[in-house]
């Protein structure tokens, strides 16, 4: 039996054994993990084009955006905060701090308030999305005001 036999029927699917710990238990069915890897997939490739067009937005270059921690430095310029706060992010329990921090000045930077960084921080699948997408400018030269609660 070769492999692509395995997933021609339902039968030959059952009848396929692994060896586990030196025993041969039955094979887990392949076909239950294929749509949580491709909806993985899917939010990756989400995530991944919503901080690049986020990057151009702020006419930063958006292949920085692939690169682990360019990316971080990148988004530090964005909101203006100094580069060695990306130190800080290492320290445990400093980071969270400081991440809460960078999703508030993000927001800022480009016109949103408090709501929205309360959805980029709780559901940031739905809110990068959308102020990548969305019609959010960057505010680079401007007096930004801050928010207000």
């Amino acid at each position: 039996m070769n492999i692509f036999s395995l997933f021609s029927s339902p039968s030959n699917l059952a009848a396929a054994l692994c060896r586990v710990n030196g025993q041969e238990v039955p094979c887990p069915d392949v076909t239950v993990y294929a749509p949580i890897f491709i909806f993985v997939v899917f939010v990756i490739v989400l995530m991944v084009a919503s901080l690049w067009r986020i990057f151009t937005k702020a006419h930063q270059p958006g292949w920085a955006s692939l690169i682990p921690i360019y990316n971080t430095v990148v988004l530090l310029q964005i909101i203006k905060k100094p580069i060695w706060w990306i130190f800080l992010l290492f320290i445990p329990f400093v980071n969270l701090i400081i991440l809460l921090l960078v999703y508030v000045e993000l927001s800022r930077v480009f016109g949103k308030g408090v709501g929205y960084t309360l959805g980029l921080i709780f559901l940031p699948v739905i809110f990068y999305p959308l102020l990548a997408f969305g019609d959010a400018q960057y505010q680079s030269d401007e007096v930004v005001p801050t928010m207000t609660v």
